[in-house]
């Protein structure tokens, strides 16, 4: 089939489940389930593979369970420090002679340590100080010589890999790139090696780019102030108020002695999913899970977060002064995705603000020009735990946000009071089905969604299975979902406001 006839074939495919979801469903994940082979090997890991002989590449997506709100007070970033970690190399990629290396690095951490402590003491010694910090310097310098840098990525690239990459966020670590089908030993290779042994090479140098991404996208960036500040105001208990990047003090504290007991801890094979998307055989797949990740110790179960965040008895209110251009967060404690009013909630915030024929775009941007930018949605900043119903609302150039905040507050009673259409409904469940099956249309797609879902709902079927959980929602559970989550008692409202000249 031509390129042109198999894009055109893909669209029909897409727009006919879309369009009548119902009685192709079913069918569709039947078509998965031909397609995919799961097993787990004897120390816990899971392995997902999902055949799709369309062309000879296939993605490697390894997907971790452990994100930020699984972090140790103190050391806030740790799971987005460890995820640098991994594209450093190995014991043999990376490195000149690892033996001599591992020394200068373990003897860097210890006076690193001692540092710290001197640091943190009532009365430091600046004598003292000095003295660890100039060590410190000393060693990290001279562990640099060992180093090769971009070697693990370069042979990746070399062997025609792309698109390598990871990330990081509240409930999740993932790691990810493609290679031509006949590379998938490789991948193997590198990918077991680098989670069995990892090095911490150039720990404290990568430190300091973590700690320059939070610069970035937190403390020159409007938004991202007033979103770490929402934050830690709505949330009072719960990890999911601290931030995924860390505070700038946790960046500073945390050790290779620290991230070693993060690894331990999350870093288990019961703790890790992988899926291959691609021309690959199942069979062959499974000898090779067997060969180089077999022998991945089995650990202990990682640690669990039992924090619940208590019930909110009050509106929180709180406002961020600056230059810039003001910036208003309205936000509301809801549910875990794992509860059954999820999808109603997510289905809510796609009508109110999905597009310009939303109600919040049309009423707020296009009619009365209140805002340049407004939108909302469900399942903030994660939604493995209790998680938020969010709005965001630029104002337009002389609109108080007092005027603002009021009209979002009159759209979302007027969900309450039933003013939601069957025309809506149904327009927001093919929006959200038409980005799942997006997502669904690539090898790289489907190992991201198989394994994620895997690690989260214990079944990669649950794709398809929250289709058919849209398709129940009706109009009485917007309303009612909107009536029990988007009050008063459980709202956080923050705002960017000019500091008094």
């Amino acid at each position: 089939m031509k390129k042109t006839q198999r894009i055109m074939a893909t669209s029909m495919l897409m727009l006919t489940f879309v369009f009548s979801f119902s009685g192709i469903q079913a069918q569709y994940l039947e078509e998965f389930e031909d397609k995919v082979t799961e097993f787990t090997l004897d120390n816990g890991l899971h392995f997902i593979i999902i055949e799709r002989h369309d062309a000879p590449v296939a993605s490697f997506y390894t997907h971790v369970d452990v994100g930020g709100a699984n972090e140790p007070v103190g050391n806030t970033g740790i799971a987005h420090i460890f995820e640098h970690m991994a594209f450093k190399g190995t014991h043999y990629i990376g490195t000149t002679n690892w033996e001599k290396e591992k020394v200068v690095i373990d003897q860097m951490d210890q006076v690193y340590q001692e540092w710290l402590r001197e640091k943190y003491k009532a009365n430091p010694d600046s004598s003292v100080l000095n003295a660890k910090w100039t060590k410190f310097q000393e060693l990290q310098e001279e562990s640099r010589q060992f180093v090769v840098n971009n070697e693990f990525s370069q042979i990746i690239e070399q062997n025609g890999g792309t698109g390598l990459n990871a990330s990081t966020g509240a409930d999740f670590t993932n790691y990810f790139y493609s290679l031509p089908s006949n590379r998938a030993e490789l991948w193997f290779n590198l990918e077991s090696d680098r989670f069995k042994n990892p090095t911490y090479r150039e720990f404290y140098v990568e430190k300091e780019v973590v700690r320059e991404e939070r610069r970035m996208r937190t403390d020159s960036n409007p938004i991202g102030r007033l979103i770490e500040e929402f934050l830690a105001v709505a949330y009072t208990a719960h990890p999911y108020g601290r931030p995924v990047v860390g505070w700038n003090s946790d960046i500073t504290a945390t050790t290779i002695a620290d991230a070693r007991d993060f690894y331990d801890k999350f870093y288990v094979p019961s703790n890790i999913t992988i899926a291959i998307a691609g021309d690959v055989k199942p069979s062959r797949m499974r000898e090779l899970a067997q060969e180089y990740f077999g022998d991945l110790r089995e650990g202990e179960p990682a640690p669990i977060v039992t924090t619940i965040e208590p019930e909110q008895r009050g509106e929180r209110r709180f406002s961020i002064e600056g230059n810039s251009q003001p910036i208003m967060l309205i936000g509301y404690h809801g549910v875990e995705e794992s509860h059954p009013d999820f999808e109603a909630l997510n289905l809510v915030g796609n009508i109110i603000s999905n597009g310009r024929t939303s109600r919040l775009y049309k009423k707020l941007v296009e009619d009365r020009q209140l805002a340049l930018q407004v939108v909302a949605f469900n399942g903030f900043p994660g939604s493995k735990y209790g998680s938020m119903f969010l709005t965001l609302a630029v104002p337009n150039r002389g609109v108080e946000l007092d005027s603002l905040e009021n009209s979002i507050y009159e759209e979302i009673e007027s969900v309450k009071k039933g003013a939601l259409t069957q025309e809506e409904l149904d327009r927001a469940r093919t929006n959200i089905r038409a980005g799942i099956i997006r997502g669904l249309n690539n090898n790289t797609g489907l190992a991201s969604n198989f394994a994620s879902t895997h690690a989260t709902k214990g079944d990669w079927r649950e794709v398809f299975l929250r289709l058919d959980r849209i398709n129940e929602v009706t109009l009485e559970d917007l309303q009612r979902v909107t009536k029990k989550y988007l009050v008063k008692d459980t709202r956080t409202v923050g705002a960017t406001v000019q500091a008094d000249s």
